[in-house]
C-alpha cells in the first residue's frame, strides 16, 4: 500500500476534547475518526487492525466448535418483551418508535439467538448449539469517554451456547474462558479472569477478562500468583490480605475490561419457551451461556498498553502492516525502492510504503506514530539491494540484504 494513496493521514495536532491515550494516538495516527462522543469511524489503518483481531478471535471460537452467523441489529419490541428486558434494560437500550411499531437497536443478542434456536432445534441430540457473530452494538452509555474503550456504538464478537444441562454449560463455559485467555495472548494482552457482578445482564456473578492498566475504569483485587481475582464491586477480601496459597499479599489495581462471559441457565429460555425433548420425550428448558469480546475496545486496550512518547507500538499479530518502507530521497534511488516494495509484497509481506515527497524526519516521525513493528529504509547511502532495518521497540539500526528482510518478515 502506498501511503500517498491511503485514506486518512497522520496529524500533529493533539485532539483537545480527548483525554485517553488510545483516543489521542488512534486519531493522530489516522486509525479512527470521531463523529461524536462515543462514535468513531474506522479508517483503513484502524480497520486492518480490527480485522487482524477479528481473525484471531474467529480461529479460537471455531476451535471450540462454534459456528459463525450474523444476526440483525434492528429488533422488534415484542422479542424483548418476552424476557422483560424491554423495561429492565431500558436505560442502556436505544428504543424508538416508527409508525405504530416500536424497535430497539441491538445492545446484545440473547433474545434473538434463542429465537433462532427455538425455530431450528427441537430435540436433545441437536444440542449443544454454539453460535457467534461479529456485529455492531449500541448502548446508551452515559459516560462516553476514554476513546474507543467506552463507546455508544462499537464492534463486538458475541458467542452464545445452548445446552441440555447445567453440567454441559459449565464445561463449555470453562472451555471458552480458556479460549479467551489464548485470544488475548495472541493479540498481545495479558488478561486475568476476574469474578464480577452481572451488571444489566444478570444478578448472578459472572467473569470478566481484565488487562492491568492505569487507564482502566475498573478496579480489581487479585493475586499475582494467578489463583484469585475479583472486581472490587463484589470483592469479599481487602487489598493486602495474604493469598491462601502463599503467593503473598493481594493487590488492588486499575484494569481495562476486554471481555466477559455469562451463565444464564434456563432463565431466558423458560420465558421464551425455548425447549427440547429429552431421551424420554419430556420437554425441558435449555441452558444458555453468553460470551463477549469488544473488538474496538481490544484495539484501544492494546494502544493503552503499547505506546511511548512517539506513538503506538503494535504487537506484530495485530499490526496493520508487517513493515513500514521509507524512501529517503536521493538521486537515482527510485528504482531501488520500487524493487524493494515489489519483492516484499511478492514474498507475502504486508508493506506500507511511504512514497511521499517529504523530509526523512517527517517520514520517520510518522513511522513512530503509526507504530508498525519494523521500519525499512531504502536510500543511496544504504546501497542497492539492501535496506536499513529498525524495529519500533529499539533505536538500533542494521543493514541487511533485501532477501534477508523478506525472509525474516514472511517467516
Amino acid at each position: 500500500m502506498r501511503y500517498s494513496q491511503l485514506f486518512g493521514k497522520t496529524s500533529r495536532q493533539v485532539p483537545k476534547d480527548e483525554t485517553a491515550v488510545n483516543a489521542k494516538l488512534l486519531l493522530r495516527g489516522g486509525f479512527v475518526d470521531k463523529l461524536m462522543a462515543g462514535s468513531y469511524s474506522l479508517m483503513p489503518l484502524g480497520l486492518r487492525v480490527v480485522k487482524k483481531i477479528e481473525q484471531i478471535i474467529r480461529e479460537e471460537m471455531n476451535a471450540t466448535g462454534a459456528q459463525e452467523i450474523l444476526m440483525p441489529l434492528l429488533h422488534p419490541k415484542s422479542i424483548w418483551n418476552e424476557t422483560g428486558r424491554w423495561e429492565t434494560a431500558r436505560e442502556v437500550m436505544y428504543q424508538f418508535k416508527k409508525g405504530d411499531r416500536e424497535y430497539a437497536l441491538s445492545f446484545t443478542h440473547e433474545e434473538i439467538l434463542l429465537d433462532l434456536v427455538r425455530k431450528h432445534v427441537q430435540t436433545y441430540h441437536e444440542f449443544p448449539v454454539k453460535l457467534y457473530h461479529f456485529s455492531t452494538k449500541f448502548r446508551n452509555e452515559p459516560r462516553a469517554k476514554s476513546g474507543v474503550l467506552r463507546g455508544r456504538e462499537f464492534l463486538m464478537k458475541d458467542l452464545y451456547s445452548v445446552h441440555t444441562s447445567q453440567e454441559d454449560l459449565d464445561k463449555y463455559y470453562e472451555e471458552v474462558a480458556d479460549a479467551y485467555i489464548t485470544v488475548f495472548e495472541r493479540i498481545g494482552l495479558k488478561a486475568l479472569k476476574v469474578e464480577a457482578a452481572g451488571g444489566v445482564f444478570t444478578k448472578e456473578h459472572t467473569h470478566e477478562f481484565q488487562v492491568l492498566s492505569e487507564a482502566g475504569e475498573d478496579e480489581i483485587i487479585y493475586c499475582p500468583g494467578g489463583d484469585f481475582a475479583q472486581n472490587t464491586e463484589i470483592a469479599t477480601v481487602k487489598e493486602g490480605k495474604q493469598c491462601d496459597l502463599g503467593h503473598g499479599p493481594l493487590l488492588k489495581v486499575k484494569a481495562i475490561e476486554v471481555g466477559n462471559i455469562f451463565r444464564f441457565g434456563t432463565v431466558y429460555s423458560e420465558k421464551m419457551n425455548v425447549m427440547f425433548a429429552d431421551r424420554g420425550g419430556t420437554r425441558k428448558p435449555a441452558f444458555l451461556g453468553s460470551y463477549g469480546i469488544g473488538l474496538t475496545r481490544a484495539m484501544g486496550a492494546i494502544v493503552e498498553i503499547y505506546h511511548d512518547e512517539r506513538g503506538i507500538i503494535w504487537p506484530a499479530a495485530v499490526s496493520p502492516f508487517d513493515a513500514h518502507l521509507v524512501h529517503v530521497e536521493d538521486s537515482g534511488t527510485e528504482p531501488w525502492v520500487k524493487e524493494a516494495y515489489d519483492k516484499l509484497t511478492k514474498g507475502g509481506v504486508e508493506v506500507l510504503w511511504d512514497d511521499r515527497q517529504v523530509s526523512a524526519g517527517e517520514k520517520f516521525a510518522d513511522c513512530d506514530l503509526i507504530g508498525i513493528p519494523v521500519r525499512l529504509v531504502v536510500s543511496k547511502k544504504v546501497g542497492e539491494g539492501k535496506v536499513e532495518w529498525k524495529e519500533r521497540t529499539s533505536d538500533k539500526t542494521t543493514i541487511v540484504d533485501l532477501a534477508t528482510a523478506v525472509k525474516k518478515l514472511s517467516s
